[in-house]
């Protein structure tokens, strides 16, 4: 067996789930997180389809993550007055593959790092800042120290350290859309199950998504030319969203802002170094596929490295695994976002007409094993 002395750079959820596959084979493995909160999930709540669950399930955690988490059984889109424009069960949509689930970020992340901190097999080094790393595996730290490593993962998101330094190539796409998330309390707010999509003009959507316990994760995106938030309060750009929109907004003060963007780079392998999750390939939100793509990663190069006699057979195994699956995603948000970009009469009948078929055609690819 390949097991190769590895320094995973970033201690979020591709990170931890690649720590943990890793020592579950053997492995002897070191993390670094440049948070000196050792990487404790920002981004409110994260709705979880079917083959994330299927991965956190082969990693071992699924049961703890289901603990935690909400059942999510229906998917339902309506315009942003509450008219429906159509609704199916998700079990339609994933078929045997799975159930779907929504938790929060910290919670999953917490679940990932009490599994690894339990295995006491890879030690996560919190404060820890990765300055440059070669093509030869030597690491350079931002206290001065050095080392050296079979292998160094890139596990340190959309902005990552590792791809700069080592990597090159453009950086990663701004999209057009910002975004706001929040976590609501809905004891007050009726009606509020299961995943909701309410889409308005001008690329305006209002996601909630009901994580149990009292608590909705709100999602908010719109269009814009420009990459930093507009000018006043957010919450006014949904301002004649129907109810329950009003009453949730008005929690959303403080909200978590984002401008989306997307990696342009398909190279995520060097001959000792490899990328994974965010750091690899950042998505659109639309299909929901970032952290089933991150948990895809970590299973997929544990898997190439117990099965390939060196590491850099295994990072060309692992290339080659997911490139055409990470390829179908981008290709896939690229779609669903020219829908809801369609004018709005021609939207609607479209997802009247049409909104499950679509949906299952996004996802049918994704029923396979990575």
């Amino acid at each position: 067996m390949n097991r190769p002395r590895t320094l995973i750079v970033g201690a979020g959820i591709s990170g931890l789930a690649l720590a943990k596959a890793l020592t579950d084979r053997g492995a002897e493995v070191e993390v670094v997180e440049r948070r000196a909160d050792g990487g404790g999930a920002i981004g409110a709540g994260l709705y979880l389809p079917a083959n994330a669950v299927r991965a956190l399930q082969r990693l071992g955690v699924g049961d703890e993550v289901a603990a935690r988490a909400a059942p999510v059984t229906r998917q339902r889109i309506h315009d942003h007055h509450g008219r429906p424009l159509t609704e199916f069960e998700v079990g339609r949509i994933w078929g045997e593959v799975g159930p779907c689930r929504a938790i929060t970020r910290g919670d999953l992340h917490e679940v990932l790092r009490t599994a690894v901190d339990e295995g006491r097999g890879a030690p996560v080094r919190p404060g820890t800042d990765v300055t440059g790393v070669t093509d030869e595996g030597a690491v350079t730290f931002a206290d001065g120290t050095t080392d050296t490593y079979d292998l160094v993962v890139g596990a340190d998101g959309i902005n990552s350290t590792v791809r700069r330094t080592l990597f090159g190539g453009p950086g990663p796409r701004f999209l057009g859309q910002l975004c706001w998330r929040f976590i609501a309390d809905d004891t007050t707010v009726p009606g509020i199950t299961d995943w909701t999509a309410r889409v308005g003009d001008r690329g305006r959507t209002f996601l909630t998504v009901q994580l149990g316990g009292g608590r909705v994760y709100c999602y908010a995106d719109i269009n814009s030319q420009m990459s930093t938030p507009p000018a006043g309060d957010w919450r006014a750009l949904f301002a004649d969203f129907g109810a329950p929109v009003p009453q949730l907004l008005a929690q959303g003060e403080g909200a978590y802002f984002a401008a989306l963007h997307e990696s342009e780079s398909t190279v995520w392998t060097r001959s000792r170094t490899v990328l994974v999750g965010d750091a690899a390939h950042a998505f659109s939100p639309s299909m929901a596929q970032g952290g089933a793509m991150a948990l895809e990663d970590a299973l997929v190069l544990a898997d190439t490295l117990r099965a390939e006699p060196d590491v850099p057979s295994a990072l060309a195994a692992y290339q080659a695994r997911r490139a055409g699956r990470v390829a179908w995603v981008v290709a896939q948000n690229h779609r669903r976002d020219k829908a809801r970009n369609l004018p709005t009469p021609l939207r609607n009948l479209t997802f009247r007409r049409a909104g499950e078929r679509l949906f299952r055609s996004n996802h049918a690819p994704l029923h396979a094993l990575p």
